[in-house]
């Protein structure tokens, strides 16, 4: 019965544990991969170097594997023992700067700062370059690439299909479709992700812009976009409670929708208008993408703007643990004791992927709601639309409001055929 919302929740779960495997390669060291080592080799040279980093090793990380690092961490060295600065040059088994710099990547060394704020006391942590290669590469190409793709695809529909005209004689006089709070809602939650969506991409391809019109011109670009992004932030999630507290019950999935998508909602097909109550499938799709989607981008959001806070990622991990499905698929235990530095990393990633996905979905929302179809930006526009276009397009529940029964086009046999008692 549930068949859109149930799918709806299996992408969103499939999304989180692609996320979750992606990200796993920027903040957890894997299982020790230096199993083409021959072990006796491996000790002999560790031995030799006492616990420092063998060429193997070496040669392993720059390839992006995982190496143990459980010797080097517990031959950190005891910094008490160490020669007066004032002696010869040498620890004389005291802490030598590589023991330091070991103690300082692993957080083992005993800091003391001024600073008493969260992760003061970390110094190096060494997942940064992992997300910067990351968020450049992969990221940076898919999303793009993405976004593109969908334009090109709704250009090559139009072209092919052409716009979705109202077919029968159009009455000349209007319904209510939409509601003054229902319209505000929506253009406010529209207006604010057009907002960070637009921001958001500037900061994200900043660098790609800074040959374009240059340091000084992109600093100006960059510091109102980041501060409109942060501040419309707030706009969007108040009107995404406003959206699904409306139109929630509108939106329950049923047996009307199963028919409407094996029509493929008459979009491909001229003349063919399946029935539907005031949503049809397609737009409980977008609802639930909205929602589902909108609500993991805030929640990524608001642990970006109180990382100390609001961390997400250890505490989702944990979850994911627990459900042994990581372990499942071969990634592991997935890591929960993450630095501060790890959960932004994570967050800054997690919203990217999400808000990618939520674009390409709100570019096609805009395409079917202005140049795609005749008479569909009215709804949200005046609040009225075209009778014969309510008909055509959500006639269940046009019957419902008005009290008229409506003649529906079968696709199977392409003519009109009277209406049933609707199936739920």
């Amino acid at each position: 019965m549930a068949k859109s919302s149930s799918g709806s929740g299996v992408g969103l779960f499939l999304l989180l544990v692609i996320a979750a495997f992606v990200v796993t390669a920027i903040v957890s060291p894997r299982a020790t991969d230096t199993s083409g080592i021959d072990p006796a080799v491996l000790a002999e040279a560790r031995e030799a170097t006492g616990g420092a980093m063998t060429r193997e090793e070496i040669m392993a990380r720059q390839e992006g594997l995982s190496v143990d690092t459980s010797l080097r961490r517990s031959n950190i060295g005891n910094p008490d023992q160490a020669a007066p600065i004032s002696g010869q040059l040498g620890t004389l088994g005291g802490a030598s700067d590589s023991d330091m710099f070991r103690a300082l990547r692993y957080s083992e060394a005993n800091l003391t700062t001024q600073a008493r704020g969260p992760a003061a006391d970390v110094v190096i942590q060494d997942t940064g370059m992992g997300w910067l290669t990351f968020r450049e590469g992969p990221l940076a190409r898919l999303g793009g690439w993405g976004l593109l793709g969908t334009i090109g695809l709704l250009l090559l529909f139009y072209f092919a299909r052409g716009r979705i005209a109202i077919d029968g004689k159009k009455t000349g006089e209007t319904i209510t479709r939409f509601a003054g709070f229902e319209r505000f809602s929506h253009w406010l939650l529209a207006t604010s992700f057009i907002l960070l969506g637009i921001t958001g991409l500037i900061v994200f391809f900043g660098r790609q812009l800074i040959p374009l019109i240059g340091h000084d011109s992109f600093a100006t670009i960059a510091l109102y976009s980041k501060w409109v992004h942060n501040n419309v932030a707030w706009a969007f999630m108040v009107s995404l409670v406003f959206v699904f507290v409306v139109w929630v019950w509108h939106n329950i999935p049923n047996m009307t929708d199963v028919r409407w998508m094996a029509q493929g909602g008459g979009l491909f097909v001229k003349g063919v208008h399946p029935p539907a109550k005031k949503f049809n499938a397609g737009q409980k799709l977008i609802f639930w993408s909205v929602i589902l989607l909108g609500g993991s981008i805030s929640l990524s959001g608001l642990s970006m703007l109180f990382p100390f806070e609001l961390p997400m990622f250890g505490k989702t991990f944990n979850v994911l643990n627990q459900t042994g499905i990581p372990q499942v698929l071969g990634l592991g235990v997935l890591p929960t004791d993450l630095l501060p530095h790890h959960e932004m990393q994570l967050a800054t990633a997690w919203h990217a992927i999400v808000s990618f996905a939520l674009m390409a979905i709100i570019i096609a929302h805009i395409y079917i709601g202005s140049v795609g179809m005749e008479g569909a930006f009215d709804a949200m526009g005046s609040g009225e639309v075209e009778k014969q276009w309510a008909r055509e397009h959500h006639s269940i529940w046009y019957e419902d409001v008005t009290g008229e029964k409506v003649a529906h086009h079968d696709a199977d046999h392409g003519r009109a055929r009277p209406q049933g008692a609707p199936a739920e």
